[in-house]
């Protein structure tokens, strides 16, 4: 009896960070949040993660909504093995594999041995500026980041401050430091500039 095999595709591309790649997918593959696995062990939650990390130069994985960040060890180019990985990916999706178990609520993640820090979620707004702060990253900051293969995530804010954490290609990428500082600074200081003063990674 054959696998049922579903329509989909994988492209490669490649990121700022140059031992990262994405592997974007003409559909969703992740329904829950974004989330980065540093290692195999709390990849549990997410089948097709763990089959990534068996690749002996898979570092870590960050799944997005339609996309996959792979950070590598350098002991490979990805000239070398970006194919492998691909077709791995879009065999693995078309066959009917499980990409990730469907998360109902956070206190599953401990269990999975995935702490709460690693999910790739906001902190929660607890007043109008940090409101407006997360909306300016989800309109304006985010989806540029995500073309880059990560994500910015909302930590902290107090006294001008503000905390974020980059996650996937952009977590550390050489290009990263400059683009939080010429990039998200800079437009925060045009459209809060009473409130934000200063942007710095957590």
């Amino acid at each position: 009896m054959e696998s049922k095999r579903i329509p989909i595709s994988i492209y490669a591309e490649v990121t700022p960070n140059p031992t990262v790649m994405k592997f974007v997918s003409n559909m969703e593959i992740n329904p829950n949040d974004s989330i980065e696995f540093k290692n195999i062990e709390e990849a549990q939650i997410a089948p097709l993660c763990v089959k990534l990390f068996a690749f002996p130069f898979v570092k870590e994985v960050f799944l997005a909504k339609n996309f996959i960040a792979i950070t590598k060890f350098n002991i490979v180019e990805w000239d070398d093995v970006a194919m492998d990985v691909r077709v791995m990916i879009q065999e693995y999706i078309a066959t009917g594999g499980v990409v990730i178990k469907e998360i109902k609520s956070d206190d599953e993640l401990p269990v999975m041995n995935v702490s709460p820090e690693e999910m790739a979620v906001d902190k929660v707004p607890e007043n109008e500026i940090e409101e407006r702060i997360v909306a300016i990253l989800e309109e304006y900051i985010k989806p540029s980041v995500a073309q880059d293969g990560g994500d910015i995530i909302f930590s902290d804010y107090k006294d001008g401050v503000l905390k974020v954490k980059l996650q996937g290609a952009c977590n550390g990428c050489p290009s990263a430091a400059v683009t939080l500082k010429q990039g998200v600074q800079n437009l925060f200081q045009q459209m809060m500039p009473d409130e934000v003063h200063t942007v710095e990674e957590v």
